[in-house]
């Protein structure tokens, strides 16, 4: 049953809100909804003539109506609340991501206006009074009117006129009556408003002073500590990064304080334990396994001459300060922010970059066993977040309908497609194709969450891959994305989660767990670990290492159960191969550093191409410009593309509306190289790649393009 959240019936006249609530029943609608869905942004389909589908962020619905007539009288409510939604949305904030900073002409132009509203508000109090004086005044000449003798004539038309006058008296009475309650209402939320004006006002002042003192005192200690005597070296690093000054290496501590997730040794404690068997005991290699290391390698040489470097990134200085202050109680999606924080590639790219070891993919097809196939794919799932470990500036966000495609059908053996299919919320498809057999696409939402000191960044979707030859179909997600010290420190960036991957074809699974960092964990730092099962849930590979730097699988022989621990719990005991090493990082590129640390794939991602769609990130000028080092010129003409955006929304938006108006359907924008269709494994409703592109470039013919440039 579908509801609304501020009322008591089910109905499609529930639907005027911006989100929809999705409950059992609805004695229940208080106490269980299922979840929300936001209606500005929600995809709205109907599979036949009964069932609709609601799909936003990652998250789909299925509703069904009793009747084909039902269902229209649901879409059409939902369709009316969607616009109304959008209308809400565009009141309070601007569609573009980068709204300027409140200055000092709005609280001016505020000021200005309660001073307009007092004063309308005395007009209309003095006409108040000049209506009911005036209005006695007639009656009374109209009184003595009557008293005078007149003809008979006279006298009824006086009569009339006497009549109408007290008509018009009584009508002027209850509009003074209503104007009365009016100025009353007025004044009292007046006040209302300025008590609320006045209150947000304090609190930002106050914030703005906590901060400013936090930082201060930050700076003060920073001082303190590198200019006192008799530190060892060793002291001082623990010193350092005890208040957050550099990112924690492999066995240092970090200063997240009570913002970091403590867990205590039981909770600390594997699930399982591996005990290393006896190789004389266990005769056992696979065709793979002794090609295992030579993953760490890369195999495939390019044919083609790739750059190996992009200018320095320049030694700007920005005023962090300046910029968080206007700020403060801001959603964070709306929050201003120049090119300086950027690096020079999209968020496109960096899906893209997932693909770095993409010979993990290549070697899986040729496994002949499932488990065997999925400690590769669960090492590739993990190798993708290898390039976060320093890489804490923020990609471009991609403009709506912007492409990305790498073609290294040739040289590597795959190409990669990229569309942004979405922009509120962002969202982009993805779609691979290897020669060597497999196929990935997916589609990513992102959502974020800002937690004062830190952020959280949650992908939303599922990758899906698939295998020509065997057919087997993986599917997982990802995890949550943690960059630290967003106020005072230096940046660093943690994952932390679970992944659960499963063949759906052979129902094979593995678990991975990325363990979070804690100050009070021996662990080593960015550990991840898993175990590989078939459908019967027997277990048949451990998985261990780091996200940052490999991972390695072991075979297991033999398991058992220990004895039930003292946190009473009872831990599984595999006997395992030595382990084999299945995905080792590429070391970074000589002058990473000054390069903002990308990779070797990644310093080719934005190299200039040609016979590239003209909506390729490659091509998008404020990136260009950034990456060349006029840092000026690319917030210039960032805020130029992005007004351009808004006006094409804005469009888009009042088409909507009239449509709506006239009762005809509107389907908003559409993806050029996507479609949107239910996905048969998880129910959701996700962009798939429907064809074309590849042969719109063997053409030359990008007539469906937009200019977004």
């Amino acid at each position: 049953m579908v509801c609304d959240q501020g009322r008591s019936e089910c109905g499609p006249r529930g639907f005027y809100t911006p989100s929809l609530l999705l409950c059992r029943t609805q004695a229940e609608m208080a106490h269980t909804c299922r979840g929300t869905i936001n209606l500005s942004t929600a995809h709205i389909d109907t599979e036949d003539s009964c069932n609709i589908v609601l799909s936003s962020g990652g998250r789909t619905y299925h509703l069904k109506a009793s009747c084909e007539v039902e269902r229209q009288r649901w879409v059409t409510a939902l369709e009316l609340a969607k616009a109304k939604a959008i209308r809400m949305r565009n009141s309070q904030s601007d569609d573009s991501g980068d709204e300027e900073p409140a200055s000092q002409s709005d609280k001016s132009e505020l000021h200005s206006t309660l001073k307009s509203l007092a004063s309308k508000l005395e007009d209309l109090s003095t006409c108040n009074d000049l209506i009911a004086k005036h209005g006695a005044a007639l009656q009374r000449s109209l009184s003595e009117l009557e008293n005078l003798k007149l003809p008979a004539e006279s006298g009824e038309k006086i009569k009339a006129v006497n009549e109408r006058a007290t008509l018009f008296r009584i009508t002027s009475n209850a509009m003074i009556n209503a104007c009365r309650d009016f100025l009353e209402l007025a004044e009292s939320h007046s006040r209302k408003w300025q008590r609320a004006l006045q209150y947000e006002r304090e609190q930002r002042i106050r914030l703005e002073e906590t901060i400013e003192q936090l930082a201060k005192q930050h700076n003060s200690l920073e001082r303190a500590c590198r200019g006192a005597p008799g530190l060892s070296s060793s002291a001082t690093a623990v010193s350092s990064t005890s208040k957050g000054d550099v990112q924690p290496a492999k066995g240092e501590a970090s200063d997240e304080d009570e913002e970091t997730e403590y867990f205590d040794a039981m909770e600390d404690a594997p699930a399982f334990i591996t005990v290393t068997a006896d190789p004389k005991h266990h005769r056992y290699e696979s065709a793979n396994q002794t090609g295992y290391n030579e993953s760490t390698c890369k195999d495939v040489l390019p044919k083609k001459r790739r750059r190996t470097r992009i200018p320095d990134k320049p030694n700007y200085s920005l005023n962090l300060w300046s910029i968080m202050k206007n700020c403060i109680g801001k959603e964070l999606s709306k929050i201003p922010m120049p090119v300086n924080f950027n690096e020079p590639l999209s968020m496109l790219q960096r899906l893209t970059e997932d693909l770095e070891y993409h010979e993990l993919l290549d070697k899986a097809v040729k496994c002949e066993s499932s488990t065997e196939q999925m400690c590769f794919v669960a090492a590739f799932s993990v190798s993708s977040y290898s390039t976060t470990v320093h890489r804490t500036a923020k990609p471009f966000n991609p403009l709506l309908g912007e492409t990305y495609e790498l073609d290294r059908l040739d040289e590597l053996g795959f190409r990669s497609l990229c569309e942004q299919v979405s922009h509120h919320p962002p969202a982009a498809a993805h779609h691979v194709y290897s020669k060597q057999g497999w196929t990935l696409w997916q589609e990513i939402t992102i959502a974020s969450k800002f937690r004062g000191k830190y952020l959280s960044i949650m992908p939303l979707g599922v990758i899906h891959l698939e295998f020509h030859s065997s057919g087997n179909h993986y599917v997982w997600r990802k995890v949550t994305s943690t960059v630290h010290n967003i106020i005072v420190g230096k940046l660093w960036i943690d994952q932390s989660g679970d992944i659960e991957i499963v063949n759906h074809k052979s129902k094979d699974k593995c678990q991975l767990k990325f363990t979070p960092y804690s100050y009070f964990s021996r662990d080593v730092p960015r550990k991840v670990t898993g175990v590989v099962t078939d459908a019967d849930g027997k277990a048949h590979y451990v998985m261990s290492g780091t996200w940052d730097e490999n991972m390695e699988c072991s075979k297991i022989v033999q398991s058992s159960h220990a004895s039930t621990s003292s946190e009473g719990k009872q831990k599984t005991v595999y006997q395992t191969l030595a382990p084999k090493v299945l995905w080792k990082k590429y070391p970074l590129p000589e002058n990473a550093e000054n390069m903002y640390f990308f990779s070797d794939l990644a310093l080719t991602l934005n190299e200039p191409e040609e016979r590239v769609a003209p909506t390729d990130s490659r091509l998008r000028p404020d990136q260009r410009l950034m990456e060349n080092g006029k840092w000026d010129e690319a917030n210039v003409e960032k805020q130029r593309l992005e007004e351009k955006q808004r006006a094409v929304r804005r469009r888009r938006e009042a088409e909507a509306v009239e449509a709506l108006e006239e009762g005809k359907d509107y389907e908003g924008y559409i993806p050029l190289w996507f479609e949107r269709k239910v996905d048969p494994l998880t129910g959701e409703l996700i962009c798939v790649y429907k064809g074309g592109y590849w042969e719109a470039k063997e053409k030359q013919d990008w007539d469906l393009c937009p200019d977004i440039f």
